[in-house]
């Protein structure tokens, strides 16, 4: 029996980008700062690392379509908060977005990371940016990180080694 856990020790010369909203920067740049850590501890050069800030997140599908059309990409990290308001505005914006960061990681075959907070209030989303919850872009990083290993690992198998 063969596993493929994706626990190699290093991710050393594999590219990331990171697909950022810029709305709710205070919440948004720590979850990046938390990727960014995330990846160069795992061995990511910062040259290997580029960033595509979008004004919000309802337009991290289109940019993360984008890096993902270059091909010079092997994971993509999205992150990006959005907050209940008053309205069921947040449950459509946060569907969509799930829903076409889903379909994009099946079409194009790339693992994705995925950092985006849905949150009921501010003060949940501090929480989950660095705050008493831990940091989501960490996750999101950690998570992009494995499935890119795990996508080498099994890369190396032929039909008849199974």
């Amino acid at each position: 029996m063969q596993e493929f856990t994706g626990r190699t020790p290093s991710v050393a010369g594999k590219r990331f980008a990171l697909v950022v909203s810029n709305y709710y920067e205070n919440i948004t740049h720590k979850l990046r700062d938390g990727a960014i850590k995330t990846l160069t501890d795992a061995g990511v050069a910062e040259s290997d690392i580029a960033t595509l800030w979008t004004p919000g997140s309802w337009e991290l599908p289109a940019a993360t379509l984008r890096a993902l059309k270059s091909g010079n990409f092997d994971a993509v990290v999205i992150l990006g908060c959005v907050i209940k308001g008053q309205t069921t505005h947040d449950q459509h914006i946060n569907a969509a977005i799930s829903n076409g960061i889903a379909e994009l990681t099946l079409q194009f075959d790339v693992p994705i990371g995925f950092g985006l907070l849905t949150c009921n209030t501010l003060q949940q989303a501090l929480d989950r940016s660095g705050g008493s919850v831990g940091n989501k872009g960490v996750e999101a990083a950690q998570a992009a990180v494995h499935m890119a290993q795990m996508f080498d690992e099994f890369a190396t198998i032929t039909k008849n080694s199974l």
